[in-house]
């Protein structure tokens, strides 16, 4: 990619919810017309006007015309940059031209995908083609999956540090979570569902926790679908966003060269305490998850909860339920001899929105200001992979996140 584009960053999907999110913290950190080379994009200039304005961003951050129907118009912008943020979903439907565009010109590009059957499908498509271009892809940049991607590899890191060796089983346990998902995440989930209606080959994807490891598979897995007793001695119940985040951290495993062992175990659930209160709020949560998963798989109810119940794209929470917003994910690994490392993530904002928006923006600029080619080349990466340290730096530094090795 040539060193002299015109900007480091451009955030096309500015007009939306979560992406007029992401042009305000890279105001608010990055000014404009500073250091940070940054502009907006989307599809309709006045929108976007009025975005910039309502932001109180000046007339000098520039804005770019995209759209996802015009691949020409994409070309075009991809050019001109370091880095493409993409918050325009569900990316299987509108997805795949952004990746294209960026792959063709060398540049990179980071998105908030949690579709893995769609990531399955552009790996495949074209993970050799960014190799040969330098374009390096970078799904998943929000909170599926930076804070468990990143926190295994920050876990991982330090066993192999301290102990000499990697962790062969982990588990991810949300321990506490405030704040709601995205109409982004509810409208990829509803595609996804009505995708794997059409190709029921799709389900075998979505329960492969191999899925986007293409040619290796390693030891069964936990399902993470019952209600356990934890290893911490608390209940555990499903957690919704586990077949998303565990593909991505095998992935990071395979493209790492398998740096945790060809023999490494992980899955995700939600703790919810410990006793007969904790077992019993867990069956409530798996009830209300089965009943949920029951009724999207009805077409006339997924009809029903797109109308009325569920937040629309471009939909979210006040300023005020983003501020007060918060999660706490704890991490406890052990060796293959049975030695034991703990650490958690914890995030200052509501994780689909305050916290998403600052995690995708900084995985832009640590792509464009920090990690080299030599360190990370061309190809279909996951943050864990491609940014770790580096990442994990600048989130604590910009993103109100925080990384903490507990034992």
């Amino acid at each position: 990619m040539p060193a002299d584009r015109e900007f480091d960053v451009i955030v096309y999907g500015a007009t939306g919810f979560t992406g007029r999110l992401v042009a305000e913290h890279m105001l608010a950190k990055y000014g404009a017309g500073g250091d940070v080379k940054w502009a907006m994009a989307g599809r309709s200039k006045s929108k976007l006007e009025a975005v910039r304005s309502e932001i109180g961003a000046p007339a000098e951050v520039p804005l770019v015309i995209a759209d996802a129907s015009n691949p020409a118009s994409l070309d075009a912008m991809a050019q001109r940059t370091k880095v493409v943020i993409t918050t325009v979903g569900p990316y299987q439907l509108y997805g795949e031209p952004m990746v294209a565009a960026c792959v063709k010109a060398g540049t990179d590009y980071v998105d908030l995908c949690g579709e893995p059957a769609w990531m399955a499908a552009m790996i495949a498509k074209y993970d050799a083609q960014a190799k040969t271009t330098g374009a390096r892809i970078v799904f998943s940049c929000g909170f599926d999956s930076i804070p468990f991607d990143l926190g295994v590899t920050f876990l991982q890191d330090q066993a192999i540090s301290r102990l000499g060796v990697p962790l062969q089983r982990v588990r991810g346990r949300v321990r506490k979570m405030k704040g709601g998902f995205s109409g982004g995440t509810v409208a990829s989930l509803m595609a996804t569902l009505e995708a794997s209606k059409r190709d029921p080959s799709m389900l075998k994807t979505l329960a492969n926790p191999f899925a986007l490891t293409p040619g290796f598979t390693g030891p069964a897995q936990p399902s993470g679908e019952a209600v356990v007793l934890d290893a911490s001695g608390q209940w555990a119940a499903p957690f919704i966003m586990a077949t998303i985040n565990t593909k991505n951290v095998h992935r990071s495993n395979y493209l790492l060269k398998q740096k945790w062992g060809a023999d490494f175990v992980y899955d995700e659930m939600t703790l919810t305490g410990d006793g007969a209160a904790g077992q019993k709020r867990a069956k409530a949560a798996k009830r209300g998850g089965d009943m949920l998963n029951g009724l999207l798989n009805f077409a006339p109810a997924r009809a029903v909860l797109r109308t009325f119940v569920l937040p629309k794209p471009g939909q979210g929470p006040t300023k005020e339920q983003r501020e007060t917003g918060f999660y706490d994910v704890g991490f406890q690994g052990e060796t293959a001899d049975g030695r034991v490392m703990r650490a958690g993530v914890k995030g200052d904002k509501d994780p689909g929105y305050g916290s998403t928006s600052k995690m995708i923006a900084e995985s832009a600029l640590c792509l464009a200001r920090d990690v080299g080619r030599d360190e990370a080349g061309g190809g279909v990466w996951t943050p864990g992979a491609a940014l770790g340290a580096k990442l994990i730096a600048r989130l604590e530094a910009n993103a109100g996140m925080r990384f903490l090795l507990e034992n």
